[in-house]
């Protein structure tokens, strides 16, 4: 159902073995009969070139899987770097390619059944459709009642599927007969120009390289393994393609070449009578093996994208309810069989159709993908951090584009018709739906939006024309709340209630469940009905609490093994302007709400309030100031926790030594008077900054403290007043930190 549910810390072979089962099942056991007959001997070029083709995306794919492993792979990538109007082409793209691409395997799969045993065809059906629609409602109810797909058993499959292939090879090899490949009109008898045509056919075949992105995050080392696995999955079965299809037809003649079990065919051609039927029972068996791997890995997929576009309110999320005993997403399952069946029984006698219709999909989908990488590139997005780049940027990505769009002119009118309706349907879709319900613009939306004033009006206009209805407005701050703990949701949801009414914005309350990291997230969502129970109290809570203020409120739950970092991801996602969270779920280095090491190379994504909760008191504030950086967000709750719940408010400056005191409070009032808390009682001290604070926090109920400016050496050497303020006052503690960016050299000696 989920991709920790398919692999779980997949190694560089595990991760492989996916991209080439998926991926076997079509290029050697379903087209090259069908290809032979539409290209001649010279098909082989053209299963090459597709490779060609599928490699430079190949590329792409690994950079954009180890910056971002999501769910829902090349939807969630367009969604959030192009925005929801081509998120939902690209997510239609998928799901419908994959529904198609489920089809054509399920005929595959009938093909090879219908050799084993009679089957009667049904009405208007042939046996070879029966036996697809048997299978491929086998293959929605295994997935109903809840597949598991492991990279184990994906490796055992794809190790007896490449022995047996070594065999058909060692064998043909030995019967091949070059004339028999050439026949009478030479290797290419329809001319060159019958290459692309051919590979616009059998492009199917590579469409399983890009599943291996969709398990990122579950590959040990992905960096390495990921961009390893993706291309030398796409390099294999290339070579395998080029080699095995070539011994085929030099075994079978190419007009010859059965266009329903092709390799069934020329496996009796190649191996001597005593061992025919061995060698044709074998490679049946594992015919059907390959197309029921691929058909049931597709079916997965599908599911993972349609929970992608739901969690981002694209789509229903209707679809995703979740069975109570299963603990999967039945409807989605139900509905994508429900396509699967009718492209089955409406197109199955024309396999041509099914094989092109997946593939434009996916080619749509990947031209898109390309442009995403170019647009994470050039907006310098902050959650975007690769650790496989493409060579030759630009050039790979745009050749990207320019190989996948370009291949569609060769595709066919009736394909092409048909693939558009879906994209047309997709644009329709997002008008008339997920433009009213989804929040979120993609990166090239707001790069527009945030340089308006410097744009052509045609662009901007453009981009506001298609923005979703339910962003938020640019003028209206978010304020994000991590809870994880009932006990401290009401002081939490208060300090966002009091700041996002003073913003005039509104606030998303988030129920951030950490789970341990031997445990898989899909086996933590599988016992959901107590985390949805304890979620649900928890944001009806957060929801009361918030609405005293008479803000907007927007609630989620999100598991996750990351914890604060899947804080700031969803932050940046939602652009949030400030995050509240508890001490509890902050890991503090010295006095900042960065981790030590991740604080070397990234920025906070937005302005970040820690409470170290006590009795949570917000009426009698204390306000530290030395008018550090983070000082001005210090005197914004402050001045929102005044107004809000009539907060008193006391500013402490403690001067140097050699400071008198009438600069001090020169200091302390002018201070106070540029963040309007002209109304708040001044403090001057002199000594000690720590026994100063604690002394003037003993009768009162909150201290807000803004992070220092020392840097991650500086602080670890000599302490952090921060960290000690936090661990020692008897009051509530408020940390505040603002984004500052900082060389490496101030990140480590301040």
């Amino acid at each position: 159902m989920s991709d920790e549910e398919l692999a779980k810390d997949l190694g560089l072979v595990s991760a492989m073995t996916i991209g080439i089962g998926t991926m076997i099942g079509a290029g050697i056991f379903v087209l090259p009969g069908v290809a032979a007959r539409a290209a001649g001997p010279i098909v082989v070029v053209s299963f090459v070139v597709g490779g060609v083709i599928a490699m430079v995306n190949a590329l792409s794919v690994s950079e954009l899987g180890t910056a971002m492993p999501k769910a829902g792979g090349g939807y969630y990538y367009v969604n959030r770097a192009l925005g929801p109007l081509f998120g939902s082409i690209a997510g239609m793209g998928d799901w419908m390619g994959l529904a198609f691409a489920s089809a054509f395997y399920s005929i595959g799969f009938g093909q090879y059944l219908a050799t084993l045993a009679p089957i009667p065809g049904i009405l208007f059906l042939t046996d070879i459709q029966v036996g697809a629609l048997i299978a491929g409602t086998a293959f929605v109810l295994v997935n109903y009642v809840g597949a598991k797909e492991t990279g184990g058993v994906q490796t055992v499959i794809v190790t007896l599927l490449l022995a047996i292939l070594g065999v058909f090879a060692v064998q043909g090899w030995l019967s091949f007969d070059y004339a028999t490949l050439a026949g009478d009109g030479g290797l290419a008898p329809m001319g060159a120009g019958a290459i692309l045509p051919g590979t616009a056919l059998v492009f199917v075949s590579f469409l399983g390289y890009a599943k291996i992105a969709t398990v990122a995050e579950e590959l040990k080392n992905p960096g390495r393994n990921l961009p390893l696995a993706v291309i030398g999955s796409v390099a294999i079965v290339t070579v395998l393609y080029a080699i095995l299809v070539s011994i085929m037809l030099g075994v079978v003649p190419w007009p010859e070449l059965s266009k329903d079990a092709p390799l069934t065919q020329a496996t009796e051609a190649a191996f001597p009578g005593g061992y025919a039927g061995i060698a044709v029972t074998t490679v049946t068996a594992g015919a059907l093996l390959a197309t029921a791997s691929s058909a049931n890995a597709s079916i997965l997929a599908s599911a993972r994208i349609n929970f992608a576009m739901g969690r981002d309110k694209i789509v229903t999320n209707w679809l995703n309810e979740i069975h109570p005993s299963y603990a999967t997403p039945y409807r989605s399952i139900v509905v994508t069989g429900a396509m699967i069946v009718v492209f089955i029984a409406a197109l199955g006698q024309d396999i041509e159709v099914l094989s092109k219709a997946a593939s434009v999909l996916h080619l749509v989908v990947y031209a898109l993908m390309n442009a995403a990488l170019i647009v994470f590139r050039e907006t310098d997005a902050p959650e975007y951090d690769p650790d496989f780049t493409v060579p030759l940027y630009p050039l790979t990505p745009v050749a990207g584009m320019a190989l996948s769009l370009g291949l569609l002119a060769f595709v066919g009118g009736r394909e092409l018709a048909l693939s558009a309706v879906f994209v047309v349907a997709a644009v329709v879709w997002y008008f008339a739906y997920a433009r009213k319900h989804t929040p979120k613009r993609g990166l090239l939306g707001r790069y527009i939006r945030d340089r308006r004033a410097t744009m052509p009006d045609s662009v901007v206009g453009a981009a506001e024309t298609v923005a979703p209805d339910g962003a938020t407005s640019p003028d209206e701050p978010t304020v994000m709340v991590a809870l994880s703990n009932p006990r401290t949701e009401r002081a939490l949801m208060t300090l966002a209630g009091a700041l996002a009414k003073a913003k005039g914005g509104s606030v998303l309350a988030t129920h951030v469940v950490q789970v341990p990291d031997q445990t898989s997230l899909a086996a933590a969502a599988e016992q959901r009905g107590d985390l949805v129970t304890e979620s649900e109290e928890l944001l009806a809570d957060a929801r009361a609490d918030a609405e005293r203020f008479g803000v907007a409120v927007e609630t989620r739950t999100i598991l996750s093994h990351q914890g604060v970092a899947e804080v700031f991801d969803a932050a940046r996602e939602h652009e949030a302007d400030t995050v509240v969270m508890g001490y509890g779920g902050a890991q503090l280095a010295g006095g900042r709400v960065e981790g030590t090491l991740d604080e070397l190379t990234h920025d906070l994504p937005c302005d970040v309030l820690v409470l170290n909760e006590r009795a949570f008191d917000p009426g009698r504030i204390l306000l530290p100031t030395a008018g550090g950086y983070s000082s001005d967000l210090s005197a914004e709750l402050a001045r929102a926790l005044r107004d809000a719940v009539d907060a008193e408010v006391s500013v402490l400056y403690v001067a140097e030594d050699d400071e008198s005191e009438a600069a001090a409070r020169e200091f302390v009032g002018g201070w106070a008077a540029d963040h309007g808390l002209d109304d708040a009682e001044l403090l001057v001290e002199t000594g000690d900054v720590e026994t100063a604070i604690r002394d003037a926090a003993a009768d009162r109920s909150l201290v807000v403290v803004g992070a220092t400016e020392e840097g991650l050496l500086s602080r670890v050497v000599r302490g952090s007043l921060t960290l000690s303020v936090l661990e020692n006052l008897d009051a509530s503690v408020l940390l505040a930190e603002r984004p500052h960016s900082r060389s490496l050299r101030e990140r480590l000696f301040g």
